[in-house]
């Protein structure tokens, strides 16, 4: 989407500002609908979350979790808004932070039940899970919302008019800073093993105009995708070549340019290489070349050319970033690794790129979810987002990795 083109983060509302900031004492109404997921179900289970909250409760083996995230330790006092149709009553299970607690709803229109309290020991998410127990009909109830009691400050969503971005979790991106006339930039990424959840868009070369990364779509699908934007004034990007099996098609509902994609087997825990070639065609256009080197099979391969008229350019706004783009999985953790980041001038001369800058989306800077990460580890850069994790990683600041001094052993004049 292009609202992860950029590295600055994207403006939002004044409401959404005011709701980014934490809710102090009081009762806290964390709704279902922007917190809620369900995190564990049978095939063919008919829990949804959906803009009323937790709908569809038919199944004792579903479990919907919620988090809030609290500023400090203290206690929680808990309750849920909930309504039943379907049944005379329904016995439920709210475990909080490991404590559970056995609640009966009864049938009627929504109404908050008393759940209890808990100590939370630490500043960070509380995770809150929801499972029926025993029902006297087809649903064990609707819930619209978690209610917290605290004297301590907390973070959730609580801007309704972007659930869908904070349940897909914050974007979390990588800045580097390219010499002049840069025409390549090439960058190594790595997906450490178990961090390759569906729905993760691992993007190693990005700039001003499309991006080029790795996807996880299915559980038997991966792409290698390469997408560049229609010009600003709205001329249309055309294709100008394309690699074997490569497929090529339109946005569609993500915008407006053109994207390529390689369907392709990468595997977690493999270092896979990214090479993106920016130059003006001389005519007014700029063409964008993509290129990506898979261990397995010891060589590169060609995505594809796009050229973007009404363009003249190289290398500009260079950046990686990780997402996930499937708002139902927007409860699980990921993560990736970017090392040995270089640029080549249209002279030919390779620099190596040691700093990045760490930003995020509005989602984090907007403080709708708090678990994201980012900055320098085991001598790479890296990225985190998702999980509920603690502590989170400020954004908005440099890291700076140590030199490797070897620049990409490619002939770039020998690409397919």
């Amino acid at each position: 989407m292009k609202r992860r083109i950029s590295l600055l983060i994207l403006a939002f509302s004044a409401a959404a500002a005011l709701a980014g900031q934490p809710v102090a004492s009081g009762d806290a109404v964390v709704a279902l609908a922007g917190n809620g997921f369900v995190t564990s179900a049978d095939a063919g289970s008919t829990e949804v979350i959906n803009n009323n909250g937790l709908a569809n409760w038919t199944s004792a083996n579903t479990v919907t979790s919620i988090w809030f995230r609290m500023a400090a330790a203290g206690n929680a006092t808990l309750s849920l808004d909930a309504g039943l149709t379907g049944s005379k009553t329904s016995n439920i299970r709210v475990t909080a932070n490991g404590t559970p607690f056995d609640i009966t709803l009864t049938k009627g229109r929504t109404k908050t039940y008393a759940v209890g309290t808990i100590n939370v020991p630490a500043a960070g998410y509380v995770r809150v899970d929801l499972q029926g127990i025993s029902k006297s009909g087809s649903y064990f109830g609707d819930v619209a919302a978690l209610r917290v009691n605290t004297t301590t400050a907390l973070n959730y969503a609580n801007d309704s008019a972007n659930y869908y971005w904070s349940r897909r979790g914050p974007s979390v991106h990588l800045g580097y800073t390219v010499p002049a006339n840069t025409e390549y930039f090439y960058n190594e990424v790595t997906v450490p093993t178990g961090e390759d959840k569906i729905g993760s868009y691992f993007m190693a070369n990005g700039f001003n105009g499309g991006y080029f990364g790795i996807q996880v779509n299915s559980p038997t699908e991966r792409r290698v995708l390469f997408s560049i934007w229609d010009a600003d004034n709205g001329a249309k990007t055309t294709l100008v070549r394309k690699g074997p099996n490569v497929v090529d098609n339109s946005f569609g509902g993500e915008g407006t340019g053109g994207q390529s994609y390689l369907l392709y087997n990468w595997m977690a825990g493999q270092t896979y290489r990214f090479i993106t070639r920016v130059v003006p065609d001389g005519a007014g256009g700029t063409n964008f070349s993509a290129w990506f080197y898979a261990p397995e099979t010891n060589a590169w391969r060609f995505i594809a050319t796009w050229k973007r008229p009404a363009t003249t350019t190289y290398h500009a706004g260079v950046y990686s970033f990780l997402e996930n783009f499937i708002d139902t999985n927007g409860h699980l953790g990921r993560s990736v690794q970017f090392n040995n980041q270089w640029a080549r001038s249209t002279g030919g001369s390779w620099t190596e790129l040691v700093t990045a800058r760490f930003t995020g989306d509005a989602t984090a800077a907007n403080a709708q979810r708090m678990d994201y990460a980012g900055g320098l580890q085991n001598g790479s850069f890296y990225l985190r987002n998702g999980g509920f994790f603690n502590p989170n990683v400020p954004i908005n600041q440099n890291f700076t990795r140590p030199a490797t001094g070897q620049a990409p052993a490619v002939d770039v004049s020998t690409l397919p």
